[in-house]
């Protein structure tokens, strides 16, 4: 079997890491027979400051056809980030329809956590986070814009159907996992959409009764993430709840460089796409410290997700094995003094 994966490098420290480590997946695919082919697109801030636009007009028509999409990050310092984000990345959430955003969080043996007290396997959830529309719906404008009456409007957006499909998948995964799913809300100020969000876990939690339900508003949920984390299975939110919830995530089990990625179409009918979470990192940019990780992991839940499920253990594994291991060699983030391109190393070696 052979797949065809389009590789977005995009910004910063993205090419970086995704040079290092496309090597390692053709190895890692190919003790189990599985072939890759990896179509680089040069999409991003560079071509968006020579051009006017961080993909051609065609762009989703020019991968629309791959079995998947590897990103590496998108962000520019000399940028406005709402650009890059609305110039690239929405464009191919929104296009490809890619309602479910699936970002775990574990706090790995070998890592230590900023928070006191918690070792390796203490902390260990998943958020699933609604990725096309609710906050970052797109719906609003600004007028007078200049003059002192300037108004601008900035529009939710809930529909039952992609609410619908990211509690169900949410509920899947508590029955797989613990069994428990904690819904994050603003229920109490936002009066309509967010009790419409209520409603809908309400009526889909119908359907799992083995499921433990818990509703947080996102404040509670944020603070209780950094002080009772080893307490949370599956967390459910709305895309911009879903966005502050993983970045506190990623934080609380040691590394942004250790949390991947991934946005999934849920019906098969476009291609996921996977990235880390860590962001373009433009103050390391070319130091050759970044983190490759996240990326490793995030392309873990790629091979997972087109059902090459061993491929996927393997990655894992082998950073889990990394990380255990006192003497192998990690990036600054992590404490040590590796370079990018020499825990690739100590990944392989551990596959």
């Amino acid at each position: 079997m052979t797949y065809e994966i389009a590789t977005i490098p995009g910004d910063g420290i993205g090419p970086e890491v995704v040079e290092e480590t496309l090597p390692l997946l053709h190895e890692a695919a190919s003790r189990h027979g599985v072939d890759v082919e990896f179509t680089e697109y040069d999409w991003g801030t560079e071509r968006y400051l020579e051009t006017g636009q961080m993909m051609p007009d065609d762009g989703l028509d020019q991968i629309v056809d791959a079995d998947s999409i590897l990103l590496g990050a998108v962000g520019h310092p000399d940028v406005p980030d709402h650009i890059t984000l609305h110039g690239l990345l929405l464009p191919i959430r929104k296009g490809f329809n890619q309602q479910v955003c699936k970002r775990p969080s574990i706090l790995f043996e070998g890592v230590e956590s900023p928070l006191r007290g918690y070792e390796s396997g203490d902390i260990d959830f998943v958020v699933y986070r609604e990725n096309t529309e609710g906050e970052y719906s797109d719906a609003g404008g600004r007028v007078h814009q200049g003059f002192d009456h300037e108004v601008a409007i900035q529009s939710a957006v809930h529909t039952r159907e992609g609410t619908e499909t990211i509690v169900r998948a949410a509920f899947e995964a508590a029955t797989e996992r613990e069994g428990h799913l904690t819904s994050i809300t603003k229920s109490n100020a936002q009066a309509f959409s967010m009790t419409f969000w209520d409603d809908v876990v309400e009526d889909v939690a119908t359907e799992y009764p083995n499921v433990e339900v818990e509703s947080l508003l996102i404040d509670a949920g944020s603070m209780d993430l950094v002080r009772r984390p080893e307490q949370f299975d599956v967390l459910v939110a709305s895309n911009l709840f879903g966005d502050i919830l993983t970045d506190i995530g990623a934080i609380v089990t040691g590394s942004m460089g250790l949390a991947p990625s991934g946005n999934i179409n849920v019906d098969d009918e476009y291609p996921s796409m996977f990235e880390p979470v860590h962001g373009s990192a433009p103050d390391i940019v070319g130091q050759g410290v970044a983190n490759p990780m996240a990326t490793v992991l995030s392309a873990g839940m790629l091979f997972e997700n087109v059902g090459e499920r061993a491929v996927a253990d393997d990655l894992w594994s082998a950073v889990r094995a990394v990380l255990a291991d006192e003497a192998a060699p990690v990036t600054p983030d992590l404490g040590g003094s590796a370079s990018t391109a020499e825990v690739v190393d100590a990944i392989e070696a551990h596959l």
